[in-house]
């Protein structure tokens, strides 16, 4: 475990903003933030210093992910920056400010950087937590982000490895509630009803295959046709009784 203190926030604050520092010592640095800001990291000595240099650390991450040679760095940095969105909410706001809405659905584009479920997990886990800004809806559906998300809810393991397995149940679960949470939005809900997100929800609800038998996708694909705006609510009465 990494020191703590004042200086050692500073230091990982100055490795990460420092443009000169080569990639894999912002990787290293993004890993160590990672793992400080982790939700099972139960020491919270550290946060008021990292308070601090939230915005340098929030804008140095957000850049690594889009500048990434790998998908190795681009999970260090997703996963630092997920990590850090549930902690606090002006992280949100700075990375809307900083196009982050952009950034990771055009990485989720390039296999270079967004090669796996975990880098999935990571990119739906801060759209997620996004997604609670009302600012975000608009962006989303800029960049097409309806689409990605419904080709997330479709994420399959490539092997019955159970570490692979949990990572689509999470990008499938957090997916929905994204989903559910944006179509609030009376434009995003009809763009998810235009491309049939009602009838996959419902397909994930009904088959467990389809959500690798878990409960808590089931829970959230509900949530997703329930829980939206009216005209999503209406979309899948309509189809659930011309269903039977």
């Amino acid at each position: 475990m990494p020191d703590l203190q004042v200086d050692g926030i500073l230091c990982l604050a100055d490795i990460l903003t420092d443009e000169s520092s080569v990639e894999a010592a912002r990787a290293e640095a993004a890993a160590v933030v990672a793992q400080i800001t982790s939700p099972h990291h139960t020491s919270t000595q550290h946060l008021a210093s990292f308070l601090e240099s939230m915005h340098d650390i929030v804008t140095a991450l957000i850049k690594l992910c889009e500048s990434a040679s790998c998908g190795e760095v681009f999970l260090l940095a997703s996963a630092a920056l997920a990590n850090i969105t549930f902690f606090d909410s002006m992280a949100c706001e700075i990375l809307l400010q900083l196009n982050a809405i952009h950034i990771l659905l055009q990485a989720c584009k390039d296999r270079q950087r967004v090669d796996t479920p975990y880098s999935k997990d990571q990119v739906v886990t801060i759209l997620a937590n996004l997604s609670v800004l009302e600012p975000c809806a608009s962006e989303v559906l800029q960049e097409q982000g309806v689409e990605r998300l419904l080709l997330l809810l479709g994420e399959n393991p490539s092997s019955p490895n159970p570490s692979e397995v949990a990572a689509c149940e999470r990008v499938q679960q957090k997916a929905a509630v994204t989903l559910a949470r944006l179509s609030r939005d009376p434009d995003v809900a009809q763009t998810a009803i235009q491309l049939k997100a009602v009838p996959r929800l419902i397909e994930l609800c009904r088959s467990p295959a389809e959500r690798n038998n878990s409960d808590s996708v089931l829970v959230a694909c509900l949530v997703g046709v329930t829980d939206g705006c009216f005209y999503t609510c209406l979309s899948f009465c309509v189809f659930f009784q011309n269903s039977e």
